[in-house]
């Protein structure tokens, strides 16, 4: 399975930018194998018994959320792609419930970057487009959102 931006490309267009969901999605799964960890080895200190089965059911339940945890966000990751051509913005979420977004460069008004401090940190944040009349869409925790939002705002010398 290709990506779903070559699919779609109209003949003689450009993608000049592409990004994805950040890693940081992948936090609270990092968070699980690291509780998950601590109470495996907490199960070699505790004295056998009923303190040491309860200390591997815990790193069990952690390991399985942990797993779980990972799955999710690498699929999220897998199924989300952004790209920025030489005529439009496009974003692609999902796998066999598909929802895309799509908007002229010519469309746009604005692009607004939100930032957290861990966000300005690990280089992601939340891009808002605001397209002609009405027209938003919010594309959260997006890698590097300032090159983003450079991709989508920079037009070429002449045009």
């Amino acid at each position: 399975m290709g990506r779903y931006i070559d699919e779609i490309l109209q003949p003689g267009e450009k993608v000049l930018f592409s990004t994805n969901a950040h890693w940081i999605f992948f936090l609270p799964a990092i968070v699980g194998w690291v509780v998950a960890i601590i109470f495996l080895v907490l199960s070699y200190q505790v004295p056998t018994g009923a303190p040491a089965l309860l200390s591997l059911a815990m790193a069990a339940i952690a390991a399985i959320a942990a797993l779980y945890k990972t799955i999710t966000a690498w699929f999220h990751q897998w199924t989300t792609e952004t790209d920025v051509t030489d005529l439009r913005i496009i974003h692609k979420t999902g796998f066999i419930q598909r929802q895309t977004f799509e908007m002229s460069l010519d469309k746009v008004e604005s692009v607004d970057v939100n930032q957290s401090i861990l966000g300005r940190i690990f280089d992601y944040g939340d891009v808002t487009i605001l397209g002609v009349g009405k027209s938003e869409e919010k594309i959260s925790t997006v890698s590097s959102p300032l090159s983003f939002r450079s991709a989508i705002t920079a037009r070429p010398a002449g045009t």
